[in-house]
Order: C-alpha cells, then structure tokens, then sequence
C-alpha cells in the first residue's frame, strides 16, 4: 500500500503545483466535506452495514493523505444534500484519468499498432461493463452511500458500478497525482488490455459471424430484440441471432450494440467456430 507520510493531510497540506487540490478544486473538496460527512454509511436503504474507508484503502493498495476525497468517491447523488457533494464530479474527472491512462499505455505498448486497433482495445479495455466488474473485485459497492429507494448494495446497476471504480480514479488522482492513479489503473486493467489486444479483429463478433456463414452457406442472420428493461436514459437490451428460423442464447447489453456483439458471440460459440476460455479469452477454432 502507498502510504503517505504522517498524519493524514488536508486540501491545503498537499505539495505545491499539484494543480488538482489547489484553488478552486481544494475549496470545493474542502465545502464538500461536511455535506459527504452528513450521509450516513449505515443508510436504512442497504441491507448490511458499509465497510469503513480503511477498509477500502486496504482494498485499493492506496492511503488517502486527504481522505475526504475517498468519501466522496463513494457518495451516490440520491443520498448528497446536492449534486456537487455527490461522487459526479469526481466520476467525470476519473474517466479522463483513466481514458489518458490506457491511452498513454497503449500508445507506449503497441508502438506498431495503427490508431484503429489502440482505439479498439481501449474501448474494450474501459467499457462501463469492464470498469463495474472492476469495481466488483474491489468491493467498492460495500461501502457506497446511497439514498432511499436505491436498492440493495448488492445489486447496483452496471453503470453505478462503474462510476464507482472511475470516481475512486478521480479521487486518487486529486490525492496523490498521476503515478498512484496509473499504479492502481493498470494494475486493474493490464491484464484486460492484453486479452483485448489479442483477441483483436475478434472483438467484432459480428462481422466474424458474417463472414463465418458466407463461407459456410449457413444462410442469412438476423438480430432479434427480446426484451428491454430499465429507464429511456439508460436501458439494456436482450438481443439473440435469429439464422434462418435458428435462434441462438439471447444477450442483454447496455445498448443495442453491445447485445448484439455479445447474442454474435454466443452463435459462434454454439456453431463451434470459437471457442471461450475458463479465463473468458476468446479463440478462433480451426475450420472442420
């Protein structure tokens, strides 16, 4: 764990030019502060009593100097006295964080690979499903602040979830700077990027099922939708391959997309095409 020197710090207490606790940003950190520490951890919504934020310094391998930060991190707007004390302005600054992060590494560890590809393997590495799963690992949910009628903590939706791990990235940033934000990234993420990386074309299921039945004469496919859940502004969709009156395992994705990435997948699987690892890595099976 990194650890910093001494008592814990305020906003002020951080090294000159470290230009994200400074000015504005501290005061906004430090106006926060009394609106964070007025939620209660043991909200009446959650079924069980939310771990402490020592506890989830342990589980990140990072030590907040000012840790404030960490806690509003893990403040859900339904339950701040406004917006600007919930985690929404930290999830924004995490994501930039985390996208330069990836991008920089990718840059850095595929120098031959074309813009295309790093943007494709970033996006896999970083989805909002990836991020939540992250976020799973760590048990961030466990010590979430959320309002009244949220649900259990236990089934937070995909994109609470992934808020969360951005939201932590912001705060360790704000916190520490750049290396400890890049530590805690990458060593989340690296092993992700790899399997994206070599997975690549792969990643579009789509046209690899397309391209699979042309050659094959299986026929022509077809994407059916389902079933929908979940509000206009953030609905999920269950979607399967329809091939010539066939339909395959239906896949819910978090937009119409991503199911239809996923329900790809799962023909090719059934049709042995490829095949999906105990790890989750996907491979091309040698044609019959």
């Amino acid at each position: 764990m990194v650890a910093a020197p001494g008592a814990r710090a305020s906003v002020h207490d951080l090294p000159e030019g470290r230009c994200a606790c400074t000015g504005a940003a501290a005061r906004a950190a430090e106006v926060s502060m009394d609106e964070v520490s007025s939620a209660s951890f043991s909200d009446a919504s959650c079924s069980r009593e939310a771990c402490t934020l020592d506890e989830i310094e342990r589980r990140v391998g990072y030590r907040f100097r000012n840790q404030t930060l960490l806690a509003q991190a893990l403040v859900h707007a339904s339950i701040a006295n406004s917006r600007v004390a919930s985690n929404e302005r930290l999830e924004f600054l995490g994501d930039a964080i985390l996208g330069a992060i990836v991008c920089d590494h990718l840059y850095r560890r595929f120098p031959e690979e074309l813009e295309g590809g790093l943007t494709k393997v970033k996006s896999n590495a970083v989805s909002r499903r990836v991020c939540a799963d992250v976020a799973i690992e760590y048990g961030l949910a466990d010590a979430v602040q959320l309002g009244k009628g949220m649900g259990d903590r236990s089934q937070l939706p995909v994109s609470l979830l992934a808020a969360l791990f951005e939201s932590v990235v912001g705060a360790m940033y704000l916190d520490g700077g750049i290396e400890p934000a890049r530590a805690f990234v990458l060593g989340s993420l690296s092993e992700r990027i790899e399997q994206s990386a070599r997975l690549g074309h792969q990643q579009n299921f789509k046209s690899v099922l397309q391209q699979a039945l042309q050659q094959q004469n299986l026929g022509a496919v077809s994407y059916v939708i389902l079933n929908e859940r979940g509000p206009d502004h953030a609905k999920e969709f269950e979607i399967c391959v329809d091939l010539s009156g066939t339909r395959h395992q239906g896949c819910w994705g978090l937009s119409k997309k991503a199911a239809e990435q996923m329900a790809a997948l799962e023909a090719l699987i059934a049709l042995g095409i490829v095949e999906r690892a105990e790890n989750g890595e996907v491979r091309m099976l040698p044609a019959a």
